[in-house]
């Protein structure tokens, strides 16, 4: 039987309608995504985007030494009513304490945290030839102890006690935690890390500090521990400024101190000097 010219009209405008619909979405579809990967690439920065593509989250390759000192000027300048302190261990070698003054030769250094202790029988071989010298050179010192999961936590709260002496003027004991357990599980790893902060809590009688990594932080340790004076570890160069729970945020590993040979670590507290001294053990 022949079609009607009415159902072929209506067969030729639903193709046509389909067409039109095929376009629009061929059209639209492609300009989303382009839009999408323009604010991503315009958040996280191209270079960096793709360099970590290729080297995974070695920064070292990722980025040269003018690059880190751009950045870490750029930074420290745009945050200028903010204060700035380094971090140092045994693995700095020999100091020259007497030109320890500035980061990158411009900026003041106002603090220093040294590593005191690791696990439950190591001694940082440098810390108390730094501990004595950093008294001098800086506004406020602090001490860090390098916390190892599969060693018992009242034992290591102990090493560092008997390691540390702190003055009034100094700042609180900071118990830096990133490596995960390889013989527990995560919930027994936050209850020797709670023995730890509560027996050194009650020895020098002030909360101590938590450093740790971002994503270590955030999905490990967060829920029960958000309440600790918090010191995050975060070197990724698209992030431009602390997150509103931190309070020290270490933001490069590639800092130029003049008297101390190659990089060192360099963070930034979230406040002035007078915020960061009512932290300090009081007088």
């Amino acid at each position: 039987m022949a079609k009607s010219k009415r159902t072929v009209k209506k067969k030729t405008q639903s193709a046509a309608a389909e067409n039109r619909k095929f376009l629009l979405w061929s059209i639209l579809i492609p300009s989303i995504l382009v839009l999408l990967g323009a604010v991503i690439l315009w958040r996280t920065d191209l270079s960096y985007t793709l360099k970590r593509w290729m080297y995974g989250d070695d920064e070292g390759k990722m980025h040269n030494a003018d690059e880190h000192a751009q950045r870490n000027l750029g930074l420290m300048e745009r945050h200028d009513d903010y204060i700035y302190g380094i971090d140092i261990s045994q693995y700095q070698g020999r100091i020259k304490w007497l030109e320890v003054n500035t980061i990158h030769d411009k900026i003041p250094l106002d603090f220093v945290f040294i590593r005191a202790t690791m696990g439950e029988k190591k001694q940082d071989k440098r810390f108390d030839e730094n501990w004595a010298a950093a008294q001098s050179r800086t506004k406020l010192r602090g001490a860090y102890h390098y916390f190892r999961p599969n060693e018992n936590s009242k034992r290591q709260a102990r090493n560092f006690i008997r390691a540390v002496s702190l003055r009034p003027g100094d700042l609180p004991p900071v118990l830096d935690i990133e490596e995960r357990p390889r013989s527990q599980p995560m919930d027994s790893l936050k209850v020797g890390l709670k023995r730890w902060l509560d027996e050194v809590e009650a020895h020098y009688h002030v909360q101590p500090i938590l450093y740790s990594g971002d994503s270590y932080f955030t999905d490990f340790l967060e829920k029960e521990f958000s309440n600790y004076v918090l010191w995050i570890a975060n070197y990724n160069f698209w992030v431009d400024k602390p997150k509103k729970h931190w309070h020290f945020w270490q933001f490069s590993e590639k800092g130029f101190v003049r008297g101390i040979d190659g990089y060192v670590d360099l963070n930034l507290f979230k406040g002035d000097i007078e915020e960061l001294e009512t932290l300090a053990i009081p007088y």
